[in-house]
């Protein structure tokens, strides 16, 4: 198996240089997990009190993004970095950000792990992702409007339940495939339905379902994709410079707030030094233009060229 290649950061930075870029912190993780989750809140917030629709489409967008900020904290508890001591890190990872949206630290974790060791590389699983790129501009509509729409939402959470039902034996129950799926997330349904009771308490049991299951299922998989476009598509598999693994595109406030929350455009750092807590990629970023090793990273000026690159094959 091919590993990619590894860059030691003691040789690009000085011992009190790195010491200080891994350092972990004991309430950062904290105060980001809170940060999304305060977002969340006062975007339905936002909505509940002034009601019509551009409050509506805001507050989807903004939820939707910190519903993709969660599965961000995950990624970064996947790594240890939302807090120094590990029990605190995997429940904050598991509770507050993975299982909320259906997903599994510790499934996650070996997953992304491999795909850090074989970054870009035949081995690595994330590589699927970003094979189908450049693809044209009217496969990359087609591909937006299936997320918008809930398609995308629909067959990644019962694809696996209706490939069941199409596969299971003479004779057994459709039940037994429902059940399998419900005890698979567990987590997700106690937690939802904890949410949703709690709405339902306070007169607002609709807005589980317009604030919190609609961004899910429309802009959180379209923030999702644009993210995974951005840090590896157009990338070389195989690559073996390490600066080129993945892509960092710069974010104005704007994308931050609606697409790329918690510093995750700083990709071709996370690869570089993959134990870095996200906060600090940004710092990393500065010392390595500082030291003049940027030049030969992979970059892009923002969101929408690397949509233009990656759309631009022609038909």
């Amino acid at each position: 198996m091919a590993v990619a290649a590894r860059i030691k950061p003691q040789e690009l930075f000085a011992p009190e240089e790195w010491a200080r870029l891994s350092a972990r912190s004991s309430w950062r993780g904290i105060a980001m997990v809170a940060h999304a989750w305060g977002v969340i809140l006062l975007a339905g917030a936002l909505f509940v009190i002034w009601p019509n629709p551009l409050t509506y489409i805001v507050a989807v967008m903004l939820i939707g993004a910190r519903q993709l900020g969660l599965a961000i904290l995950m990624h970064e508890a996947a790594h240890g970095g939302l807090h120094p001591n590990l029990k605190v890190n995997d429940w904050l990872g598991e509770w507050l950000c993975a299982a909320p949206l259906g997903a599994s630290l510790n499934s996650y974790r070996p997953y992304h792990l491999t795909h850090h060791k074989f970054a870009q590389q035949a081995e690595d699983p994330d590589l699927v992702l970003s094979a189908p790129f450049p693809t044209t501009r009217a496969s990359l509509r087609r591909k937006i409007v299936r997320d918008l729409t809930g398609q995308t939402f629909f067959k990644q959470r019962f694809g696996p339940i209706i490939a069941g039902l199409k596969k299971r034996a003479d004779g057994q129950a459709p039940g037994a495939i429902f059940a399998r799926a419900a005890a698979g997330q567990k987590r997700f349904l106690l937690i939802n339905l904890a949410m949703l009771v709690v709405l339902s308490v306070a007169g607002l049991w609709w807005a589980w379902f317009a604030l919190w299951l609609v961004p899910m299922a429309t802009w959180f998989p379209l923030v999702t994709r644009l993210r995974n476009i951005a840090e590896h598509a157009l990338v070389a598999k195989d690559e073996p410079d390490p600066f080129r693994h993945a892509r960092t595109t710069r974010a104005n406030w704007l994308e931050r707030a609606l697409v790329a929350p918690y510093h995750v455009n700083f990709h071709a750092e996370h690869h570089l030094f993959m134990h870095v807590p996200c906060w600090n990629l940004p710092r990393a970023h500065r010392l390595l233009r500082e030291k003049g090793l940027t030049e030969g990273m992979l970059t892009a000026p923002g969101y929408l060229t690397v949509l233009k690159a990656a759309s631009g094959k022609v038909a």
